[in-house]
């Protein structure tokens, strides 16, 4: 993406991790600015590319496994941008009737989702803050589509971490949770520490400090479990990312790779 053609009000200069993010995957979506940030990341850890393949996979499986349990709506907010396998794809395989939010902030996100969506009308993309969880709840567009009063599956993938206040998050999700109906189901992935040292750690808060996310909060197992509270949390529990149910005929499971450190679960709301 060519600095020129940024949307007004982005500044290219400054990394989205969403962009990150995309380009980590081998997307194009992305600013000279987000591939130094990437590019910083690998040096610091050479196996964020495959962290991020198995962090998409695992989505797929989670909306796979919601969608099994009867569940035809979805919110995923700080979706990121659109890649494939996306979560409409997924969930409107199974059922062709589920029906797809998605919430970011980036305004590059909101483009170019809308743009691929513009003929879907089970699936939107809304402008929204993780850290202003009633604006999403109430946003017109949100109620219109989705029926709170129904199972949800709500996904928060890879986002958490870029809040760093522990209450902050409980209290997000909290509210998140309030608002769910029985039947509904949370789909979490969080970075971890892993293996890496403190240089490094601190390396890495500096590089996305620098960015629109502001921070990044790498937190450890038994902090990303206790976000499941409420939530019953289903077999095989908050678990490194690509050993969540992962799939006999799928990717197979890599042993742990320096540098590749995430936890990850699925809760349902009875």
């Amino acid at each position: 993406m060519e600095t020129e053609h940024a949307p007004p009000g982005i500044d290219p200069n400054i990394p989205s991790p969403a962009r990150i993010y995309d380009y980590l995957l081998g997307g194009k979506d992305n600013f000279a600015a987000d591939r130094a940030a990437a590019e910083k990341l690998l040096e610091l850890t050479p196996n964020a590319r495959e962290g991020v393949r198995i962090n998409r996979r695992f989505l797929s499986r989670a909306v796979r496994f919601l969608a099994g349990t009867g569940i035809r709506q979805f919110l995923d907010i700080g979706a990121g941008l659109p890649t494939q396998e996306n979560v409409h794809q997924v969930a409107q395989r199974v059922a062709p009737d589920s029906r797809v939010v998605y919430v970011d902030n980036d305004p590059i996100v909101l483009a170019h989702g809308r743009a691929l969506l513009a003929e879907n009308e089970r699936t939107i993309v809304v402008q929204g803050d993780l850290r202003k969880p009633e604006d999403i709840l109430s946003d017109p567009e949100v109620t219109g589509l989705l029926d709170f009063d129904r199972p949800v599956g709500l996904l928060l993938v890879a986002v958490l971490h870029f809040i760093p206040d522990h209450d902050e998050v409980g209290r997000i999700l909290a509210t998140l949770r309030g608002r769910l109906a029985p039947g509904s189901g949370v789909v979490i992935s969080h970075l971890s520490y892993g293996d890496l040292d403190e240089d490094r750690i601190r390396e890495g808060r500096e590089i996305y400090k620098n960015s629109t996310a502001g921070a990044v909060m790498p937190r450890t197992r038994e902090q990303i479990v206790r976000f499941f509270d409420g939530f019953e949390v289903v077999e095989p529990g908050v678990v490194p990312t690509d050993q969540w149910r992962p799939e006999e005929d799928g990717e197979p499971v890599l042993p742990p790779l320096p540098g590749v450190d995430g936890y990850s679960g699925v809760g349902l709301l009875r």
